[in-house]
């Protein structure tokens, strides 16, 4: 349905989010790869969509843009990737046309020529009318995600909104089901559909008056917004993977100086790219706890290939592949990754690390933390003071920060370059410290 591309408004957004708004104008166009009109036209976009999604509300309750983006502890924040999906998902006409046809079917079923007339009666004026083939394309999208479903088995088919569960509920059931849509939309991965449906919920409350009894009893803090915000090409990696698909993008390493490039409309205007043309198969997509990052493992023309979400854009889909050839390269992906911390590939070494036991408390959280987060790894010794763990891992640049975190509560035994390495770095660190 008009999947239309987020990247410009995505990285955006990052940008702000980062900078915390310390660019300027002309500093964020640069990054982009866009002129300062098209930025201010972007920006100006994004004020439509929070202007729209808060509509209607008392003037205190309004919000500008700079609120939406601003996250405080005491006022959760919508995550900026809902209120793009809610914009531009759609078209205009798409949003209206959908809008009128599960008005009608929310109380009563109807036929597609039933609905088309439905459409043509109730359609502003200015609009451009839908035939009956723009109809029953509608009705297979709406059936296909599972809102409306056929109530006739015999043609011409009935199609009814599919709300019979909500409708079951109790009062009391459905603030339950609200209460635990946003506990897990809120720590579990991926988020956006469990914030749609969170809204849907809220959505209705509003309408059978429960609103008032809903208690907001979590407040989360988000730390990695390009968490939330890479959602977007996750879904279409996911169908790519499942379908066997290759992919193209233009893609933009963490080291390059611009993070977007607009498509070239016009070839007398065309710039050299700052992006590399990427054409891979992908296999798995990899989400990174510590640094709330996601990543993309494929196979291009020089094997495994390693890409990081935030840096892709203009993603689409190419070539299809044989089931037998994507089974083989995703088991080859998988013996290289079978002893990764995260995603490495490198050559297997043996990591031992003493862990010290906190002092004057009942509860050894130091080994817990250890046991829960240490993956593969065991615990071969240990005594009333401390114990040694050791894990099997490719390299050691992925399991050094989880290390690090630790602090003085550990201490790296083996192999003896990363111990060397750690203790460069806490000399760094020290030094930082020193009296001046």
């Amino acid at each position: 349905m008009a999947k239309e591309s987020f990247d410009k408004e995505i990285q955006f957004l990052r940008m702000m989010t980062l900078t915390s708004g310390a660019y300027s104008r002309q500093q964020f166009a640069e990054r982009l790869g866009i002129s300062v009109h098209t930025l201010d036209k972007t920006i100006r976009r994004l004020k439509d969509i929070v202007n729209t999604m808060y509509q209607g509300l008392p003037e205190e309750q309004s919000k500008e843009l700079e609120e939406t983006l601003r996250f405080q502890y005491r006022d959760s924040a919508d995550p900026m990737l809902l209120f793009l999906f809610r914009a531009k998902s759609l078209k205009e006409s798409e949003s209206m046309r959908l809008s009128l046809l599960l008005t009608a079917m929310k109380e009563e079923a109807f036929t597609t020529s039933e609905l088309l007339d439905i459409c043509a009666s109730q359609m502003p004026p200015e609009s451009s009318l839908p035939d009956e083939k723009t109809i029953r394309n509608d009705i297979k999208y709406l059936e296909e995600v599972g809102v409306i479903q056929r109530e006739s088995k015999t043609r011409p088919y009935r199609y009814r909104v599919r709300n019979y569960f909500i409708q079951e509920l109790t009062d009391e059931e459905l603030l339950d089901l609200y209460d635990y849509v946003d506990i897990m939309s809120n720590t579990q991965i991926p988020s956006v559909q469990g914030y749609l449906l969170r809204e849907g919920l809220k959505k209705h409350l509003q309408r059978s008056q429960m609103e008032k009894h809903i208690v907001e009893p979590f407040l989360y803090k988000y730390h990695y917004p390009s968490r939330i915000l890479d959602e977007a090409h996750l879904f279409a990696l996911i169908h790519a993977i499942r379908n066997r698909r290759k992919v193209t993008f233009l893609y933009f390493s963490p080291k390059t100086e611009k993070s977007y490039r607009a498509k070239n409309t016009n070839p007398l205007f065309e710039r050299e790219s700052e992006g590399n043309q990427i054409v891979t198969l992908p296999l798995k997509v990899v989400y990174d706890h510590q640094y709330g990052r996601w990543y993309l493992l494929g196979n291009g023309r020089n094997g495994i290939s390693k890409f990081r979400v935030e840096g892709m854009t203009q993603i689409e889909e190419t070539d299809f592949v044989e089931e037998d050839i994507f089974n083989s390269q995703l088991a080859a992906l998988e013996r290289s990754i079978q002893n990764s911390w995260l995603i490495d590939t490198g050559r297997t070494v043996t990591v031992r690390a003493r862990f010290f036991k906190p002092d004057a408390t009942e509860r050894d959280f130091i080994r817990a933390r250890v046991e829960l987060q240490g993956q593969w790894g065991q615990i071969v010794e240990e005594d009333g003071q401390s114990f040694i763990y050791e894990i099997a891992v490719n390299g050691t640049t992925e399991i050094k920060p989880w290390l690090r975190s630790f602090g003085s509560s550990c201490e790296v035994l083996e192999p003896s370059h990363l111990r060397r390495e750690m203790i460069a770095e806490w000399k760094e660190i020290r030094a930082y410290y020193e009296s001046i």
